[in-house]
């Protein structure tokens, strides 16, 4: 239980959209009480529901930082399915677009390999043999749900760490886009941090750690240094990087 509740620093810390929030707290809770009272397909389906957020969470922050090579890679895709993906509102609506296992193609964007993206992918199989009827239950105990669970979380971890310089590259662009103190949306930095950085690009609690540890130095002499320090040092103080985390 204690390896998978830490899927909870790799999702949102929070949303702007309520009913995105009561989606993730929901599947939370299904894990939570399926797995304490030993119903364990039922626990691991839920927590597969979390993974594949995760998943979709860093597919949303690869299009917004990466918007040309994102729509290199949906060449083969009908042309109607291009367009939503590009503009799809919310991570959750790429799956009206994709078939579960296409997603994971994206993650090439990345530098994951053919045989990294099919370790990705190998989840939806497991979770499909389950999801329909078999006469068989796949989780008989605790022992072997914590084994998937210690898999998946192997593979959230390999994915956040290819996900590390899209995170920088969204970060240092929001920065440069709030170096004008009067054009901000919010007075207050904690707001703009929260609505147009923590919301618009659906940061985990990892990502705002990783992105306290940002050398800003290098931006030192762009137009609106000043503000944009005063960003990274609100944001640093609400989001602290964990000890020896260091952002390249």
């Amino acid at each position: 239980m204690d390896e998978a509740l830490e899927l909870r620093e790799f999702l949102p810390q929070s949303f702007a959209n309520g009913s995105e929030q009561a989606y993730l707290d929901f599947l939370w809770s299904a894990f939570q009480t399926n797995y304490e009272a030993g119903r364990y397909e039922f626990a691991s389906l839920a927590f597969h529901l979390l993974y594949m957020s995760f998943v979709s969470f860093s597919i949303w922050q690869i299009r917004l930082a990466r918007p040309e090579p994102f729509a290199m890679a949906m060449v083969g895709f009908r042309s109607d399915d291009e367009g939503s993906l590009m503009d799809c509102e919310s991570p959750f609506k790429f799956y009206d677009r994709l078939k579960e296992s296409q997603i994971f193609r994206f993650l090439k964007l990345i530098g994951c390999t053919n045989q990294q993206v099919g370790e990705f992918a190998k989840f939806v199989r497991r979770r499909n043999k389950i999801a329909h009827p078999s006469g068989t239950v796949f989780f008989n105990d605790q022992a072997a749900i914590d084994a998937e669970i210690a898999d998946i979380m192997t593979e959230v971890r390999n994915i956040e760490a290819h996900m590390q310089p899209v995170i920088l590259e969204l970060y240092r662009s929001f920065l440069c886009e709030s170096a004008d103190a009067e054009e901000l949306e919010y007075s207050v930095y904690d707001d703009e941090i929260t609505a147009n950085f923590v919301h618009k690009y659906y940061m985990s609690t990892a990502d705002l750690a990783f992105c306290g540890s940002f050398d800003i130095e290098p931006l030192r002499g762009e137009p609106g240094f000043e503000v944009m320090q005063e960003l990274h040092e609100a944001l640093a103080a609400l989001y602290p990087a964990e000890e020896g985390e260091e952002a390249a």
